[in-house]
């Protein structure tokens, strides 16, 4: 694990680190934080000002920037990059370096994933990429239960669809803190679980790292108090606190109420022995009692725990290293997914785009944020949910539309992975269905050279997905954000356009043998038909 800069470090010199990067003519940046990746490259246009000192921005973020000149920006501490006017300003507590990779994108990118998040030879498990991934959010939301898991799961495999990693989304508990299946809604949990098991799923359970105030669970952590152990826990604490540390509540500081998206609780402090020791124990229950697999580890964004408003129990805590606490916990079992994360680049765990919106301008935004995630160093990353997270667009009433539908489908298929969640059987009818499924089957054919990618990603760091300026430098590709690359092999180019029956594709360098079987020689731009059906993809001809 890195090691990140103390809050000591950051109180005794805020800014510690002052440097003006002027850009060079033509000179295209990408980093920092992967939700703008829609406005990279970062270019002598760009006006933009990331401050992931108090945001992560609900996604993965980094202290670094990348360029097709070659060119690395990088500071160990969250800093604050300001770009506007051809200048790229970054404020942070540790030295800024600006280093020179090589001559191109690929090479900045190596050159800083060598120096400052070296893979480590691992990749989370194949299943996560070999299989389209199933989570129940869209259809059951705030009503998950056994009954209609168990329908959902078999409705997957009723449409042919292979199994893979199964995620049950938030209210399986009974409440926020009480990790236990709500009995009402589950009256036999592990056999849910092993009939999941035995029809080929793996099963994740959502978590947060928020506690209701009103809780057994609080009481345990916060005052030592355990109805089943009168002994408690070896000491008392362990949320974040107020400012004022000499407000105390039961002998210790007073645990600070605060809010995010689902009300008012309080935040596990990572860097306090008993916070730790009692999500451990938490999951390790989980896993030992019901056979669950992992974890969608959802939340500690860097906001929440904006040390300005609370205080950890240890005084050199960031809310990078407390987001940090949290996201190790991603290690520790098979199957884990975060959200949120700053750095953790070189671990072998799979991420994900924050929830999308249910509309067309989300579509592009898939891609230019997923080239983002790549080229900041996170390759294992997922695209949310087809059709997009917003559960609203799925009820009845609602502006859902197939096509954009079929057409998120269509990006997630030839991404590194494939995450569907409003069942296709209920939201579809049988053209719009047959498209889903198609693009379900391009997926799968796909899938050993899916598995050459991952595995070298694992190997390297390099990104699963990329941009075509990051395989054919200097061909004028850097703003090209409505297609991409799988490894080096496979083109693809989506349609994302509403009622769109063709769009343009640039065609890089060499020989190219598309969807449709013709041979295209680049580099060129062609047009192609897109109808409802199709997902153009060309694969090299070597």
């Amino acid at each position: 694990m890195k090691t990140l800069v103390t809050a000591a470090a950051v109180a005794a010199a805020l800014v510690a680190a002052a440097e003006t990067v002027k850009m060079n003519e033509g000179e295209n940046w990408w980093g920092v934080a992967n939700q703008y990746g829609r406005q990279m490259p970062f270019n002598a246009k760009s006006r933009i000002k990331m401050d992931i000192r108090k945001s992560n921005f609900s996604n993965q973020c980094v202290s670094m920037l990348v360029s097709d000149q070659g060119r690395v920006i990088w500071t160990d501490a969250q800093a604050l990059f300001d770009i506007a006017d051809g200048e790229i300003k970054v404020e942070s507590a540790t030295p800024v370096s600006v280093e020179q990779g090589g001559r191109t994108l690929a090479e900045a990118f190596r050159h800083a994933s060598a120096k400052h998040f070296p893979a480590k030879g691992k990749t989370p498990p194949e299943l996560f990429f070999t299989s389209p991934q199933y989570n129940t959010w869209i259809e059951l939301t705030y009503h998950q239960n056994e009954k209609d898991i168990l329908a959902y799961a078999d409705d997957m495999l009723g449409l042919g669809f292979p199994a893979g990693v199964l995620m049950i989304d938030d209210t399986w508990q009974a409440g926020y803190g009480d990790w236990r299946f709500e009995p009402s809604r589950f009256s036999d949990p592990k056999g849910m679980i092993d009939r999941l098991h035995a029809k080929g799923f793996k099963v994740m359970l959502w978590m947060c790292p928020y506690v209701g105030m009103d809780l057994p669970a609080f009481r345990r952590v916060a005052w030592g108090q355990n109805p089943d152990d009168v002994r408690g826990w070896p000491t008392k604490g362990g949320f974040l606190a107020g400012k004022d540390r000499s407000v105390k509540d039961h002998g210790v500081p007073k645990a600070q109420a605060r809010d995010w998206w689902n009300g008012v609780s309080a935040f596990l402090d990572f860097s306090h022995p008993n916070a730790n020791a009692w999500f451990k124990e938490t999951l390790d229950g989980l896993v030992n009692d019901f056979g669950v697999d992992g974890f969608k580890l959802d939340g500690a964004d860097l906001a929440a725990y904006d040390l300005s408003k609370c205080s950890a129990e240890d005084p050199n805590a960031t809310s990078g290293s407390l987001n940090l606490g949290y996201a190790a916990y991603a290690l520790m079992y098979p199957y884990c997914e975060l959200r949120n994360c700053f750095r953790f680049q070189e671990e072998p765990v799979v991420m994900r785009l924050h929830d999308k919106m249910h509309e067309w301008s989300a579509l592009p935004r898939i891609i230019a944020d997923m080239i983002g995630a790549g080229l900041m160093g996170y390759p294992f990353i997922c695209p949310d949910m087809v059709g997009g997270g917003d559960w609203v667009a799925f009820i009845p009433g609602s502006p859902f539309e197939q096509e954009l539908f079929v057409r998120s489908a269509q990006i997630h298929a030839l991404c590194p992975m494939m995450q569907i969640s409003a069942s296709p059987k209920r939201v579809l009818d049988e053209r719009h269905l047959a498209a889903v499924k198609k693009a379900v089957a391009i997926r799968q054919a796909h899938v050993p050279y899916i598995m050459e990618c991952v595995r070298n990603a694992g190997r390297t760091g390099e990104p699963i997905l990329r941009n075509l300026e990051y395989n054919y430098p200097g061909q004028g590709y850097a703003e090209i954000r409505d297609e991409f690359m799988m490894g080096t092999d496979l083109l693809v180019a989506p349609q994302t356009a509403k009622g769109a029956a063709e769009r343009e594709v640039v065609i890089p360098p060499g020989t190219w043998k598309s969807d449709d079987g013709e041979t295209v020689a680049g580099p060129k731009k062609i047009t192609v038909k897109t109808p409802l059906d199709r997902l153009p993809y060309f694969t090299a001809v070597r």
